[in-house]
């Protein structure tokens, strides 16, 4: 808004900020109620929609571990959260295992289709936006939940598809019998093979990316002009990865990889190390500039570096070591909000790279966290965007994940055979101690790791528990490329250079930001769907919330 007068007059009228959220004291949490928040020392569970929270909860309650809890209600969001996530879908899955504390990632993105025909016409058409199977990677999300469940669960696959089963069968959708039907070939399979529990999860995940179901899904391509076949999901393996980590003051965070935007958030605390937040006050002018400011630095990075590691070599390392950050921090000005895009020069160790160096490059979403009694967690980030290509006699919609790639040749996120996207999803594990404290998984396509950071921050710095840290008000910018316009240049796609968007701010915060050159805009409603979980190590009590307008988390007290 243009109108300096006009846009202060908005902002009133949404609402000013008083001030820090009363604290809450645990007596106030809901017990093993579903709601948006809750609390419980045997385990919590926040997710999508009630169903998807329930199925966790029923697991847990069953004696599984936070994986079969994860797995369950993963399995139920394809359907209860449909549109959001769906059974050919993708999700980043991070557990922290209690045994002996180390954080494993399943990395849950399938690839772009490996026939060099089909890149081809790719690079010569363009990737389609969101529309039919041309734009579908390999289903990933059944391989990677099942590959959870096989190395870190307790239960069969029967035992956390059945709450899924169990919506499928009331009935909805004209393809939910049929989904259904395709979940209980993989049980007759699992009951039919003989051996371990793993063992025969791996023959139900075998059914569906070699046998029977594949078959079907390769006629459904081959029917549909697409470019996926049963050789993309024969070869489709869920890999699992060491996460990456920085320390900020005390607190061991932890993302996944650069195939995802995940180092965007570990690359904005290095920066932030440098500034005293705590003494600029909870959402005061100050630090939302510094936020902003530093976050602009870090997606520059993103757009200009990040892709697939199996592919390209990203100067990780570089991006988050002590001499990049010396260099990087002192282009943040306390006085003038940047409207430029400034990525820099980790190979050199340049502060900023120059305009002419720049390579551009390169929603729908839900959440998962789980923690258990014995102390492992996951965060998980679901997604998909499906109602674009679905396999109706199978039930098997497909994601539309490709448009996060681009046909630059040459830029890290470019498209090539079998080549997973650089994806907005990214789940959060924080340590403290060597113990898990924090999990966060957030919807919010480009600002998840904004609402992630700022979430974090809340608890860090200002010591909130996730009830108020949900509830607080949220500011994001939108100064770096769209991850989902699959153009083969995206400095055009820039959304809002020098952008700033934020609910229930006072008068003079917002007339301070405008001053320093923000371009502000004021919102009522979401921004960005996150659910966050706090784990006590001291009292053994686990809190979790989401969303308040949203009612999705759960908990089971022993």
């Amino acid at each position: 808004m243009n109108n300096r007068r006009d846009f202060l007059k908005q902002v009133s009228a949404l609402g000013a900020l008083s001030g820090l959220p009363n604290a809450l004291s645990a007596q106030q949490d809901a017990g093993s109620d579903l709601t948006w928040y809750a609390s419980g020392n045997g385990g919590v569970v926040g997710s999508g929609p009630r169903p998807s929270a329930q199925a966790g909860i029923d697991m847990l309650n069953k004696g599984g571990n936070a994986a079969d809890g994860a797995a369950a209600a993963l399995f139920n969001l394809m359907v209860c959260d449909y549109g959001n996530f769906c059974i050919g879908g993708e999700v980043p899955f991070m557990y922290y295992n209690a045994k002996d504390g180390k954080i494993n990632v399943f990395n849950g993105m399938g690839g772009a289709p490996k026939d060099p025909n089909a890149i081809d016409w790719y690079y010569r058409n363009g990737i389609p936006n969101k529309k039919g199977i041309k734009a579908s990677t390999t289903p990933s999300a059944v391989s990677t939940c099942l590959k959870a469940l096989e190395v870190k669960g307790t239960m069969s696959f029967e035992q956390v598809i059945a709450p899924t089963l169990s919506l499928l069968d009331a009935g909805g959708k004209k393809w939910y019998a049929n989904l259904a039907n395709t979940l209980r070939k993989m049980i007759e399979t699992e009951r039919s093979t003989s051996g371990s529990r793993e063992k025969k999860i791996r023959a139900a995940r075998d059914r569906f990316y070699k046998g029977d179901i594949a078959d079907e899904l390769n006629d459904y391509y081959i029917r549909s002009e697409g470019f996926l076949r049963k050789t993309d999901l024969e070869t489709h393996e869920t890999l699992i990865e060491d996460a990456v980590s920085i320390n900020y003051r005390g607190y061991d965070v932890y993302k996944c990889n650069t195939w995802t935007q995940g180092p965007v958030l570990l690359q904005t605390l290095r920066l932030l190390e440098n500034f005293d937040l705590k003494s600029m006050g909870f959402l005061s002018a100050n630090y939302i500039h510094t936020l902003a400011e530093a976050m602009k630095l870090a997606y520059a990075d993103r757009d200009k570096y990040y892709g697939d590691p199996a592919f390209v070599n990203v100067p990780l390392q570089q991006l988050l070591s002590d001499e990049y950050t010396a260099i990087r921090w002192p282009l943040i000005d306390k006085n003038y909000a940047s409207q430029a895009i400034r990525p820099g020069d980790p190979y050199k160790m340049r502060a900023d790279a120059g305009h002419g160096e720049y390579w551009p490059g390169e929603s729908g979403t839900t959440t998962c966290v789980v923690v258990d009694k014995w102390g492992n967690v996951v965060a998980a980030t679901p997604s998909a965007n499906p109602e674009y290509a679905i396999c109706e006699s199978l039930g098997i919609a497909h994601n539309t994940r490709l448009s996060s790639l681009n046909t630059q040749k040459g830029h890290p996120n470019a498209l090539q055979p079998g080549k997973r996207p650089r994806i907005t999803l990214t789940p959060t594990i924080v340590l403290k101690d060597g113990k898990p404290v924090i999990a966060q998984s957030i919807n919010g396509g480009d600002v998840q790791d904004q609402v992630s950071l700022e979430l974090f921050l809340d608890f860090a710095e200002f010591g909130m528990m996730p009830r108020e840290a949900v509830s607080a008000p949220r500011f994001r910018t939108y100064h770096f490329e769209n991850s989902f316009n699959p153009a083969s240049y995206r400095a055009s796609r820039i959304l809002r250079l020098g952008g700033l968007t934020i609910n229930s701010f006072n008068e003079s915060i917002i007339e301070t930001l405008i001053t320093r050159g923000h371009s502000v805009n004021g919102v009522k409603g979401i921004m960005g769907i996150p659910v966050m979980a706090y784990i006590d190590q001291k009292t053994g009590m686990s809190y979790v919330a989401g969303e308040p307008k949203i009612r999705f988390c759960a908990a089971r007290n022993q």
